[in-house]
Parts: C-alpha cells; sequence; structure tokens
C-alpha cells in the first residue's frame, strides 16, 4: 500500500514537473525554440510579402493563366502550407506568402523568368552555337520534380522526375534514341544538369543522379519545377504587406480563448467534480503542448488553423466527458470508485478511438489532397486529434488513479449517473428529418432568387469571385485599426458595399494602403462606383488611388476541384472504416448523411444570411465534418454495445436505439457547451472579421448536437428495419 502511494505521488509530481516546464518553454523558450509567439502566422494574421509578375507572352489561353497560377502554389507550398496567388490586374500575377524573415530568400527562389527545356546532343549542338534547334520536352512536359536520396546505392542524392502523359511519351522517345549520350537539361539558356541516359526509359517518370548533395538536388528540383511553368513571368514589384483581419485579431483572440478555456475548466469541475479537476489540468497540458508541436512543426496558423485549434480543444474535452460519464454509470451500477475509474476508461476506449479515427481519416486525407487553407486546417486538426487521445488516455488516466490510490474514493466527488429518461427519439426521429429536409430544399431554392435579384446565388468573398484592388496613398502612415475605422466606411458608403466585403492591407515602409473588394463599375462615368470612390478618397480624406485593378480569385479552380475531392474521399474512408468496425455498412451510411446534413444545414445559413462565402467559409465547414462525425460515432458505439446485452433478451431495435441515445444525451450535451462556449466567447470579444466566422461555428455546434441526436439514430433504425433482407423490429 505504501509502494502504491508513493508512485501515485511521484505520479502527480512528474506531471506537475513536467507541466511547469512545458509553461515555461511556452513563455520564455528553450535555445530560441518554443516560444508561442514563434509560432508562424498567417497572411490573415500577420501579413507577410507580396510579390507581383508580369506575363512576357501577349498570347495565352485562360487555361495556360490557371495552370501558371497552380503551379506558382506548388512552388510556394515549398516555403508554406498557406498562401494567396491571384492574377492582378492586365497580364499581372501576384502571390502572397506569410512571414517577413527570409523575404530575399524566397524572392530569389521565385525568380521565375526563363523557360526549361531538355535537349538531346545534336540540338544541344545546335543550340550552344546559337542556331535554330528543337527541344525535346519543354517545362510543358513535367508534372513535378523532388529531391531525394537513395538508400539502395550509397545514399545518392536524387532527383526524382514525373512526367505528364505526352511528356512521358516524349521522354521515352528520346532515351530510347541516346543510350549512353547525355540529355541536356537547360534553364534561363544556362545547363543546370547534363545527366547520361542509361536505358531507355518508359514508366512516365525518371531520376537524376549522382548528385553532389542533398542541397544541390533540392535547388535542381527546385529549378525543374520553377521551369515547368506554362507561361515566362517576369517580377515587377515586391511589397512587405499587413493583416488582412486587423490588427487586434491575434490578442482579442489568444484573450478570448484564454477565457474560453477557463470556463470549460470551470463546467468540467462543475459537473464532474474531481475528475473534471483532474481534466483542466490534463486540458491544460495539452494546450500547451499543441502550441509547442505546432511550434516545432513549424506550422503556418490562420484563422482555419485556429479553427482546428478549436476543434481539436473540443474533442479533448470529449474524451473526458465519455470518460467520466462511463465512471458515473459504472457507480450507479454499484461499483467501487476504484472499479468504477479502471472501468470507465476501459468501456470508453472503443468510442474514443473510433471517434478519433474518423476524424483522422478526414484530416490525413484534406492534407493529402487539399492545398493552401485547407492543408494548414488539416495538419493543425491531426496534430491536435493525436494529442487530445493522449492526454484523455494517458495523462486523465494516469492522474485520476494517482489520487484514487492516495486515498480520493468517496464516490459523491465523483458523481452518480442517473436513470437515463426515456425519451422517444425514433419516434420523434421522422419528424426532424422531414423538418431538415424542407429547410435544406427551401434554402436552396433561394440561390436562384438571389442571383436574380443580387446578382449572385451566395455571397462570395474576393478570395471566391474575385474584385478590385485599390493601391492607395496618403498624406500620413495609418495603422491596421485606424484604416478600418476610419477609411474602410468611406470607401464601403461611396460604393454602396457592406464594410465587412472590404480587406485592408498595409504597406511596409510607406503611407499605402492596399483595399480589396468586389468589383466596382468602371465605365467612366462620374456615377460609376469606381469613380465616386476615387472622389471621395480624395475629397475627405487627400488620397491618391495610385493603382486600381480588377483582381480574379485567390481559391484557383484546382484548390477548389482538390477540395471536394478530398472531401468526397474523407466521407468515404471514414464510411468504409464506420462500417468495418461496427459491421454494418447502414452504420457508416447513415453517419456520412447526418455529416452531409450538418454541413446543408449550416451551408444555409450563408444562403439567408447572405454570410461571405470565402475562406472562413470553408474553415467552417471543414471544422463541421471533423466534429459532427464524432458525436454520431458515441450514439452508435452504445447501440453496439446494447445490440449485444439487449438482443438475446428480446429487445427491439427502436428501444435499443432510444436507450443508447438517452444514455448518451448527458455527454452531448455537455461537450457540445463546452465547444460552444469557448466559441461564444471569440464572438463576443472578437473584431469584426472574426464574429462572423464564429457564429457559424457555433451554429454548426448546435445543429451536429441536434442530428447525432435527433437523426443519426433514428436513420440507423430506419434502414436497418425497413431496407433489404434484414430483421423486422416487432
Amino acid at each position: 500500500m505504501k509502494k502504491t502511494k508513493r508512485n501515485a505521488v511521484l505520479v502527480i509530481i512528474a506531471f506537475l514537473l513536467i507541466l511547469g516546464v512545458a509553461i515555461y518553454t511556452a513563455i520564455f523558450g528553450v535555445a530560441d525554440r518554443g516560444k508561442v509567439e514563434y509560432i508562424k502566422l498567417g497572411l490573415d494574421l500577420k501579413g507577410g510579402l507580396s510579390v507581383t509578375y508580369e506575363i512576357q507572352e501577349d498570347d495565352y489561353s485562360d487555361k495556360d493563366l490557371e495552370d501558371t497560377k497552380y503551379k506558382i502554389e506548388q512552388r510556394v507550398e515549398a516555403y508554406t502550407n498557406e498562401y494567396s496567388v491571384y492574377e492582378d490586374g492586365d497580364k499581372k500575377i501576384t502571390a502572397e506568402i506569410p512571414g517577413v524573415t527570409n523575404a530575399d530568400e524566397i524572392l530569389n527562389a521565385l525568380n521565375i523568368e526563363g523557360k526549361l527545356e531538355f535537349l538531346d546532343p545534336d540540338n544541344y549542338t545546335k543550340w550552344s552555337q546559337g542556331q535554330e534547334y528543337e527541344a525535346a520536352l519543354t517545362g510543358d512536359d513535367i508534372k513535378n520534380a523532388t529531391a531525394g536520396i537513395d538508400s539502395d546505392n550509397g545514399n545518392d542524392n536524387v532527383v526524382q522526375l514525373a512526367f505528364t502523359d505526352e511528356g512521358a511519351q516524349k521522354f521515352a522517345d528520346v532515351t530510347a534514341a541516346n543510350v549512353g549520350n547525355i540529355v541536356y537539361i537547360i534553364y534561363d539558356n544556362k545547363v543546370v544538369s547534363a545527366p547520361t541516359v542509361q536505358s531507355a526509359i518508359t514508366g512516365g517518370s525518371a531520376e537524376i543522379n549522382k548528385i553532389g548533395s542533398y542541397e544541390e538536388a533540392e535547388q535542381l528540383a527546385t529549378t525543374i519545377r520553377i521551369g515547368a511553368l506554362p507561361l515566362t513571368l517576369k517580377q515587377v514589384r515586391s511589397n512587405i504587406v499587413g493583416a488582412t483581419l486587423g490588427s487586434d485579431a491575434i490578442s482579442t483572440s489568444l484573450k478570448a480563448g484564454a477565457i474560453g478555456i477557463a470556463l470549460v475548466f470551470l463546467i468540467m469541475i462543475i459537473v464532474f467534480r474531481i475528475p473534471g479537476l483532474v481534466a483542466s489540468f490534463a486540458l491544460a497540458f495539452y494546450t500547451i503542448l499543441d502550441l509547442l508541436v505546432l511550434n516545432l512543426f513549424n506550422v503556418t496558423l490562420t484563422l482555419p488553423g485556429i479553427a482546428g485549434v478549436i476543434l481539436s480543444v473540443g474533442m479533448a474535452v470529449d474524451a473526458n466527458v465519455i470518460i467520466f460519464t462511463r465512471i458515473k454509470e459504472e457507480l450507479a451500477d454499484g461499483k467501487s470508485v476504484k472499479q468504477a475509474v479502471k472501468g470507465g476508461f476501459h468501456n470508453a476506449l472503443s468510442a474514443i478511438i473510433d471517434g478519433n479515427v474518423t476524424t483522422l481519416i478526414a484530416a490525413l486525407v484534406l492534407g493529402i489532397f487539399g492545398t493552401g487553407t485547407i492543408k494548414g486546417f488539416a495538419i493543425t486538426l491531426a496534430i491536435g486529434v493525436v494529442l487530445s487521445v493522449f492526454t484523455a488516455l494517458a495523462v486523465s488516466q494516469s492522474l485520476l488513479t494517482a489520487l484514487v490510490n492516495l486515498g480520493v474514493t468517496d464516490a459523491k466527488y465523483f458523481g452518480v449517473a442517473r436513470e437515463p429518461k426515456k425519451t422517444n427519439f425514433v419516434k420523434a426521429g421522422k419528424f426532424c428529418m422531414l423538418g431538415s429536409l424542407i429547410v435544406i430544399i427551401a434554402c436552396f431554392c433561394m440561390m436562384p432568387v438571389n442571383n436574380k435579384s443580387k446578382g449572385s446565388p451566395l455571397n462570395f468573398s474576393v478570395e471566391f469571385a474575385g474584385g478590385t484592388s485599390l493601391t492607395v496613398g496618403f498624406d500620413k502612415e495609418y495603422s491596421l485599426s485606424e484604416a478600418e475605422k476610419d477609411i474602410v466606411p468611406v470607401i464601403a458608403e461611396a460604393a454602396g458595399i457592406g464594410e465587412a466585403g472590404i480587406s485592408v492591407q498595409t504597406v511596409s515602409g510607406t503611407n499605402e494602403i492596399v483595399f480589396k473588394m468586389p468589383e466596382l463599375s468602371d465605365d467612366g462615368t462620374d456615377d460609376s462606383q469606381m469613380s465616386k470612390v476615387r472622389s471621395a478618397l480624395t475629397d475627405k480624406l487627400g488620397a491618391d488611388v495610385k493603382e486600381a485593378n480588377v483582381i480574379s480569385g485567390s481559391v484557383s479552380s484546382e484548390m477548389s476541384k482538390n477540395a471536394i475531392f478530398s472531401v468526397i474521399l474523407a466521407a468515404i474512408l471514414m464510411l468504409i472504416y464506420i462500417a468495418i468496425r461496427f459491421h454494418d455498412v447502414k452504420f457508416g451510411a447513415s453517419a456520412v448523411i447526418a455529416l452531409l446534413h450538418d454541413v446543408a444545414m449550416v451551408f444555409c445559413l450563408y444562403i439567408i444570411l447572405r454570410l461571405t462565402v470565402g475562406n472562413t467559409c470553408i474553415a467552417c465547414l471543414l471544422t463541421i465534418v471533423g466534429y459532427s462525425i464524432n458525436a454520431t460515432i458515441i450514439i452508435f458505439d452504445r447501440v453496439r454495445e446494447n445490440i449485444g446485452v439487449m438482443k438475446p433478451k428480446k429487445a427491439t431495435y427502436k428501444d435499443i436505439v432510444n436507450l443508447s441515445i438517452n444514455q448518451t444525451f448527458s455527454r452531448t450535451i455537455y461537450t457540445s457547451l463546452t465547444t460552444f462556449v469557448t466559441i461564444f466567447v471569440l464572438y463576443i470579444m472578437g473584431v469584426a472579421s472574426i464574429k462572423e466566422f464564429a457564429l457559424t461555428l457555433m451554429a454548426g455546434v448546435v445543429i451536429g448536437a441536434y442530428s447525432s441526436v435527433c437523426i443519426t439514430g433514428p436513420l440507423w433504425y430506419y434502414m436497418k428495419t425497413k431496407l433489404g433482407k434484414t430483421e423486422k423490429d416487432a
């Protein structure tokens, strides 16, 4: 007994020491690492580098332009997952990259003038002598190039090439005709590599080997990727720009987050008593650990990234709620506290694992196939999911077990579950499903009405629809908050548009500010929106509009396709996983249908309220994809458990579903409440640009709780008893 208590004391002391070290590292850092302030922030939170290129060709297609933008995005991804690339006026493309500490390095690496060509020996001779020549391949034929190490050949540094379908055939032809000869790779009129062909290469990929160092291999791969741009670009301008969400966005979000987490701790302690106190320490450790890992992996944090962090905090709370609810049930069955704690963690394990694995599947798919904002969200979510499982199953369990071993064994400190209510959710479910269907259909029918009356079915942001960019010079330097307060209202009133649709970026070292907004009419008359804005800025503020451009959306068609593909693939994989784990495809089908319901219901808000459909919308919908499925899994886990216990006793599926939902109802409420509270505080305290995001997230939490209780279980019941050859309920 003495040894058990001694070990328990050591566990608590070790945890407090580790927590203290983590907090110290987060505040002060260790060897210039670890400090929270070192976390990279995106364009929306901190600003970064804006570089503009001019297209050198006079004749090019829309496809050439889109392909060029997409490949610039791929190049920028070498530095960050968060970026913005868009068409900026006539024959110009602008790339915005967060972080300014390595601006010169990035500018040098993005120096994308010139073209890439592969030449056989005969054409190389012509090229070197200034004669007419014909390239075997050009940059258009290259799909990708990556540096690597060939461990099978003495850790040789290599560059692996992937060709387009047409490029693969061209490369097969030139290598077959030049075995033993050199094929020269020319970039910007310089030989960057001269590999000897060892055999005909027909598989659509190739490898350049025997490169001096890995850094040289990486540089060559970068050069080849850059040279794959369909259009030739020349840099014409670069600026350091400010954040787009406002100067107060970070400080207010941090304060709101701290208050929200404190309220979560309070709720957990009130509801779960001693276990709630333990969870508070574990969640504090989780929060610090999450920030340290984000720092360690150099993750760029943006508003969607914050959504991923909020979601993962909610899931960390959820895991503890599941465990502690189970402990209460064990105590209600007459178990001792020690037995209840052990049984609670054991019985909650499958629900926690299944819920987090489904979310992790979504995060991994989005991380692999998504780009930009989507990938940033996926990374923060994946990190959070892994850490939340660890803190719930390792930290919370170790601390709670230690307290029990020290003599905290009075059931009043843990609470005892009450007898679950007997609400007939299955009966109510069909009315809820019908009601939701009517709402969704009605909302989507509003889209053509909006298109006719307001000019567009949705209120697309500049990121999606493009718009007008104004570079304005002032007689003094404005801070971002001053610009939002004093200048944005002037532009909004003159143009007749909402202030929420105008983003602001200061230009470092100048008195210039860049304003982006929906496209302004400009027919040359005094009544055009552009003329009114110019006049208002000049007359009221003495400003000078230095440049006005029509800009494209920064969300490219390829990025949109990748997003849609990622979500569909994630849904399919989650369905398969749930079907396998629960031995019934109807579980997976009903879970995915409910998930689509949640996304559609939140999207209805964007239709009805004309909320801005942009990157914040993407972040919100992805958050719901990750969050809602978890609540469904908890109920299905209890249904699966109750089937094994109740079916042998001739219970009906209706009784099993109703009991399962009633048993997990408190868990749904507590988890939704704690997550809602953190977002609600962000909504109350956040800056205007954050409020719309927080509003839709709050709606998503409420809708997710509603669907998990009122739709998923009843939907599975009707699929189980009404579809196919299956056992019918009495």
